[in-house]
Parts: C-alpha cells; sequence; structure tokens
C-alpha cells in the first residue's frame, strides 16, 4: 500500500524563491518534483546560492524540464564544474507528468517554479505550480487587497 502524501511539504531548507510568481499568476496546483543535478549544482544549492526567478518549466519528450533557472558554478570546483544556465531535468511520476501535459495543452496553462528547497532526508526539490497568468486588471486588484489588509490590521491595531 502506498504512503499517504503529507498536506505540506517538508521544506527543511529553502534555497530560492520566486516571489513573483503568486502576482503574476493565479495558482490552480502545486506539485512537489525532485530535481536531478550534478554533483557541484547540489554544492552550490547548499551553499544557498540559485535564482528562479525568470525561471519556468516545459514538458518535452515524455518529461519535464526546468529551463532558466541560474546555479551559479561552485567556487571550488574544478575544470568538471557544471554549466549555470542548463536545463535541468524534473523527476515527477508518469501520471503527474500527463496530467502536467494536458493542462499545459488544451487549457493553456503554465508551470512555473515557485521555490527550491531541500527536505528533511536532504534531497534537491522543486515545487512546482500549475498556473494561469493574471491580467492587469487582476494585478491591480491583487495591489487593493493587499493594502486594504494592511490598512486594516494597521487599524486594529491602534484602535483595538
Amino acid at each position: 500500500m502506498a504512503r499517504p502524501k503529507p498536506a505540506t511539504f517538508d521544506k527543511q531548507k529553502t534555497v530560492a524563491e520566486n516571489r513573483k510568481a503568486r502576482f503574476n499568476y493565479h495558482i490552480e496546483d502545486v506539485f512537489e518534483a525532485g530535481l536531478a543535478l550534478q554533483g557541484t549544482e547540489v554544492k552550490s544549492l547548499r551553499g544557498g546560492e540559485g535564482s528562479i526567478a525568470e525561471s519556468y518549466a516545459e514538458v518535452k519528450d515524455g518529461g519535464v524540464w526546468l529551463v532558466n533557472a541560474t546555479i551559479p558554478e561552485f567556487s571550488h570546483g574544478n575544470r568538471h564544474n557544471h554549466e549555470p544556465k542548463r536545463p535541468r531535468k524534473l523527476l515527477l511520476h508518469a501520471r503527474e507528468i500527463d496530467k502536467l501535459l494536458g493542462a499545459v495543452e488544451r487549457k493553456g496553462m503554465t508551470l512555473v517554479p515557485l521555490s527550491i528547497y531541500f527536505n528533511g532526508r536532504g534531497r534537491a526539490k522543486v515545487e512546482l505550480a500549475l498556473a494561469k497568468g493574471k491580467q492587469t486588471h487582476d494585478k491591480r486588484a491583487t495591489i487593493k487587497d493587499r493594502d486594504w489588509q494592511r490598512d486594516k490590521a494597521r487599524l486594529m491595531r491602534d484602535k483595538g
């Protein structure tokens, strides 16, 4: 019998976070994917370096690939150091890949990485979201709601 999946992901150490993703996209569904890395990439990530601000994921050749993510070269690496912006394979179950492929092709959704982190077992993971892009008026409404929540909290703190 399969082990039940936890409600939230076991994030021990967050390395990189895409903070603009929740502002630019409506997040529909979130997946946890493993990350196929080379040796010096792991060392660089453990040092807290890496960026996924402009990255995205795509489904091709029966797999999911993380594109445009930057993991800088390891400072003490030798001539076998890794390439900083190479596409990296994401490790998902076949059923999850089929679900992502269907959503991207039929519904016009986007695969956006939300964060890269190490789990409790020390494995590098990517929090991958199935998202739909926001229009300009949706972004304005988000800003308006965020400002109202901040003002409301300030009023409650002062008057309450």
